[in-house]
């Protein structure tokens, strides 16, 4: 059985490019209607509870939803799960407090950076926007890269053709319509989503109803749901904190924010976005521990895959391509508009000359895309890159928001901290095998460190990423 050739590759291409020409016409001709460069940002500031909801998910949910939580539980257990639906779900629910914080402190911000430069300066400003354009560009890569793997592993296309198509794809629409054609594109997306999601879960439970359970699991890998098992304690966390952290900077969640109505639909479509998000993510994380309870040699970035299409049925294949595209184009337009929305806003307070910033914005985002492009069609590991993005984020998320409510804290030691701790995470983040790092097993020898030490490399890094520069502050006393 070769499941890498399921669909014929001509059928599997005419899908993809049917679907990515629907999402073209759709955002062009909706989007032609607005205009502004505040539509361009944040839509008028006019979107409803439904929209709003819909976008919140559907950018949420990208393709990585495909892949990460079902690898991460294949040798992180049932912990990696919950953190991976905790983390990702978190975030929508602070932001309630947060956002609402935000839209009344600072009415006419655009983004989290512009708002950031408003609460410090112009040096941390400029770190901030540096990473935050940085890891997006990452998520964008591991985005395009994971869709691309799979519909070679469907189909055999090899992965630039896939990643070409979706890039060139949402570029059309997204650096036409802003927001706004990546709002009413996210709708569609959302709504084409949980159908094809709920007909794969139906497939998963009609045909593997012995297997799709914890019985199983704990039958074949016990230790996988095991108290005793210490990844179980170690990847739950770090997914948490890591998968919070990345979404709590997100610019596309900011500029979401930004786009509702009114506080109250703020509210209620994170809150609904929220409730929506968590079993998604926990079911897609719950088919990795059965995957490999299956097979112990399942490739992790596949465990969803490698049960759902066990029977290489066409239709369910088709089905599959479906949901891919529509959740990686929901995740890269949100991210050219969340760079373009930086680039933009920001750009003007970072090179304090008269531009045509929205020019330069898609200039950039092109420019960006085109890196994009080749290091997807490497086909790196989707989690490893999803991962790399998240440190960035650790770093400076707890010195950022912990500073709106501690006054005290001076911009020259926000800036300290966050180095050291973007330094300190680097030092112990784990190489694409996971066997060493920079400071243990480069730097220093394995052997100078405990087993639990070297065992938990990823841990550690997103652990120090994220509470040292607060360590960092109190020992400054801000």
């Amino acid at each position: 059985m070769n499941q890498q050739y399921i669909l014929n590759p001509l059928l599997a291409l005419t899908v993809i490019l049917l679907i990515s020409i629907s999402f073209i016409l759709i955002g062009i001709f909706y989007s032609k209607k607005y205009k502004g460069l505040n539509n361009y940002l944040v839509a008028n500031r006019s979107v409803g509870t439904f929209s709003l909801t819909s976008s919140l998910v559907a950018s949420a949910l990208g393709t990585w939803i495909l892949f990460g939580p079902a690898s991460a539980a294949t040798w992180g257990g049932i912990g990696a799960v919950i953190g991976y639906s905790l983390g990702t779900a978190f975030p929508l629910f602070a932001i309630i407090f947060i956002g609402k914080i935000f839209r009344n402190s600072y009415p006419n911000a655009k983004s989290l950076i512009e708002v950031v430069r408003l609460r410090f300066g112009k040096h941390i400003f400029k770190l901030i926007l540096i990473l935050s354009i940085f890891y997006m560009t990452i998520f964008l890569i591991a985005e395009v890269t994971a869709v691309s793997i799979l519909m070679n592993y469907i189909s055999g296309i090899e992965l630039w053709i896939t990643a070409l198509i979706v890039i060139t794809s949402s570029l059309f629409y997204t650096l036409y319509g802003g927001l706004r054609a990546s709002i009413i594109t996210d709708n569609i997306q959302f709504i084409v989503f949980i159908i094809f999601l709920l007909i794969s879960f139906s497939f998963l439970f009609s045909f593997n109803t012995n297997e799709f359970n914890f019985e199983f699991i704990n039958k074949n890998k016990p230790y996988l749901i095991s108290k005793d098992y210490l990844p179980n304690f170690t990847a739950g966390l770090t997914f948490f904190v890591a998968v919070a952290a990345t979404n709590l900077f997100h610019q596309g969640n900011w500029q979401r924010v930004y786009a509702a109505k009114d506080n109250n639909v703020l509210k209620k479509s994170l809150l609904f976005a929220f409730l929506i998000v968590i079993p998604i993510v926990f079911l897609m994380g719950f088919t990795g521990l059965v995957s490999v309870s299956k097979n112990s040699n399942v490739i992790p970035d596949l465990a969803f895959f490698s049960i759902l299409l066990e029977e290489e049925v066409l239709t369910l294949s088709i089905i599959i391509i479906f949901l891919a595209i529509s959740l990686t184009m929901s995740s890269i337009d949100t991210l050219i508009n969340a760079i373009s929305s930086l680039v933009i806003v920001d750009g003007k307070k970072f090179f304090r000359h008269n531009h045509n910033y929205l020019k330069i914005s898609k200039q950039i985002i092109i420019a960006l895309s085109v890196i994009a492009f080749f290091v997807a069609s490497k086909g790196l590991s989707i989690l490893y890159l999803f991962l790399l993005a998240d440190l960035f984020c650790c770093a400076f998320v707890l010195t950022v928001f912990y500073s709106f409510y501690n006054k005290n804290i001076k911009e020259k030691n926000a800036y300290i901290s966050i180095i050291i701790g973007l330094i300190g995470g680097f030092l112990m983040f784990p190489a694409p095998d996971f066997s060493k790092s920079l400071l243990v097993g480069i730097l220093l020898p394995k052997e100078l460190f405990t087993p639990i030490v070297s065992q938990s490399l990823l841990f550690l890094s997103f652990v120090i990423a994220t509470f040292l520069p607060l360590l960092v502050l109190k020992a400054k006393r801000f």
